[in-house]
């Protein structure tokens, strides 16, 4: 009965807080209405998967942040100094940083973010009682929990094993927010339920699978020209699994924000050049921009493999021939409705910085070109080439039949097998398919992240070099990358390394993929970055 009376008065404390519905005028609260799919756990700790990074993005704050070209800024660190070895980073925490108010603090007011709270949360992800799903973060970084000093409050410093230039990218991300011991240690792993950060919004009230409500952070550090962030009041979040569904309360504009522009109803929203359809215009924003995501074919080239063995795609010239026989815009303009960019560079994605279509040429759509490499690699007009298979999960048929039809125009003889999406990743992850349709989606904004995918020890099932790529020259490459400090230098290294990439034909980077996002008219300051992190914290609704 108690549970009840309680329910009753949070829902009437919600109607109160979010009653505005999907207008903001006259004194009423200025309520953000956003739908998610699911949300697996508020907890930084467990930051895997979009939803919950977007949700706790509002709650919590980390070291550094990302602005909208994906530079490293400050965040509760204001300044920082790496060592002339590269290995030991000391920041100089803000002295004007808080937790949000729990009763488990001192008078119930919350206390101040002092160096040890980073100590307690960095260490929290390789602690294997903690089993956190962000432990790739440090777990071949440092040495233990002696590599996270406090030297003071305002003093914080990390000693890494080996050089990682793509440190502070690796700190933007949501695993490494901070979070207090005390609240932590009170809640166990229901702190997934229970957050408590530093963020411009404060966690009020989550019904799982039904609605999660966060409220402004009256006491928020951050400002914007001078005016405290957050201007938002409140964020309401419904849980409406039904895309179809979500997307007609879009339309209601009972939502303000909408992201998922799915197949059964793109063709309502966006023409095929990808525009926003007649019907449409002027009744809400849309906009699209890049997001750092690669969908591409790989094929394995690792001989002594008995799949690769007899396999012609063990002959580079037909790996490149395949790669010139797809025609990528017509693909996106028929398939996608003009989301996405077509790949004609490398496997590092545009939006990432120092991606460089001029120094990276990939492959445009040339099929007299295909039909040459293929008759030079023995096979003219694919005579005498068996049938192999093209391996892809049940969402992305149609793109993996349309890549089957234009081989088919050069001769080449495939077969479509459909896998569950898990299935295929776990015959990816062992090597037992040669030919497969995968995409690679940015943890951290740093080429790195991609071009670790073809390094020699990361060969499966250890780590994800699916196509079994091994080349000494790309590795020495890809080693002698993490000593360099210069951005601009190591980028360089990057293209030279894609370049490699590009020419053996391991992989076909088929499009870069965009985020689209709609929004209703009402809605100002909603910034938008290639790393596809939703920030709540400058949005204003007038």
């Amino acid at each position: 009965m108690r549970r009840i009376i309680l329910y009753i008065f949070c829902a009437l404390s919600l109607f109160s807080i979010c009653s505005c519905g999907g207008t903001a005028s006259d004194g009423h609260k200025k309520v953000f209405n956003m739908n998610l799919e699911n949300l697996t756990s508020m907890d930084p700790a467990f930051a895997r998967n979009q939803n919950a990074m977007w949700m706790i993005n509002q709650v919590f704050n980390g070291l550094v942040q990302i602005d909208s070209t994906l530079h490293i800024i400050p965040c509760i660190a204001k300044t920082w100094q790496i060592s002339a070895d590269n290995l030991t980073y000391t920041f100089n925490l803000r002295d004007d940083v808080y937790f949000h108010d729990h009763e488990l603090f001192p008078e119930g007011k919350g206390r101040r973010v002092a160096a040890s709270d980073f100590v307690y949360s960095f260490y929290r992800l390789i602690d294997p009682k903690v089993a956190s799903s962000g432990g790739w973060i440090f777990s071949d970084k440092v040495k233990d929990i002696s590599s996270f000093t406090a030297i003071n409050d305002t003093t914080f410093q990390v000693r890494l094993v080996k050089p990682f230039p793509a440190f502070l990218n690796l700190l933007s991300t949501q695993y490494c927010s901070v979070v207090p011991k005390e609240i932590v240690a009170h809640y166990g792993k229901d702190f997934r339920s229970h957050p408590i950060g530093t963020g411009p919004f404060r966690f009020k009230y989550w019904k799982e699978d039904e609605i999660l409500v966060l409220l402004k952070n009256e006491h928020y550090w951050e400002k914007e020209n001078g005016r405290q962030l957050p201007y938002l009041d409140a964020i309401k979040v419904s849980f409406i699994t039904d895309k179809q569904s979500a997307y007609m309360n879009f339309l209601k504009k009972d939502l303000d924000f909408f992201d998922k522009v799915d197949g059964s109803y793109r063709d309502d929203i966006l023409t095929k050049s990808g525009k926003m359809t007649n019907k449409y215009k002027g009744k809400f924003q849309l906009r699209k921009s890049p997001y750092l995501c690669t969908e591409y074919i790989g094929i394995m080239v690792d001989s002594t493999k008995a799949i690769t063995k007899n396999s012609p795609l063990r002959f580079k010239k037909v790996r490149q021939a395949i790669n010139y026989a797809i025609d990528k815009p017509k693909l996106i303009k028929y398939l996608r409705n003009g989301i996405g960019i077509p790949a004609t560079s490398g496997f590092i994605p545009e939006g990432m910085p120092g991606f460089d279509s001029v120094a990276v040429k990939g492959y445009h759509y040339n099929p007299k070109k295909a039909a040459q490499l293929l008759a030079e690699a023995g096979f003219p007009n694919g005579k005498g080439m068996p049938q192999i298979s093209l391996n892809t999960s049940t969402t992305y048929k149609d793109l993996i039949e349309f890549v089957q039809g234009e081989l088919s125009e050069i001769g080449i003889k495939t077969k479509v097998d459909v896998s569950p999406s898990a299935s295929l990743r776990d015959l990816m992850s062992k090597n037992e398919v040669n030919f497969f349709r995968g995409s690679w989606i940015a943890d951290y904004p740093d080429g790195e992240n991609y071009l670790a995918v073809f390094y020699s020890k990361n060969e499966v099932p250890n780590g994800p070099n699916y196509t079994a790529y091994y080349n000494k020259e790309f590795d020495r490459l890809f080693e002698q990358s993490y000593y360099e400090r210069d951005n601009e230098k190591r980028y360089l290294m990057y293209q030279k390394m894609e370049r490699m990439i590009i020419e053996y034909g391991n992989m076909i980077p088929i499009f870069y993929d965009q985020s689209v996002v709609m929004t209703q008219n009402n809605i100002s300051g909603l910034a938008i970055n290639p790393q596809n992190m939703l920030i709540l914290k400058t949005v204003i609704k007038h």
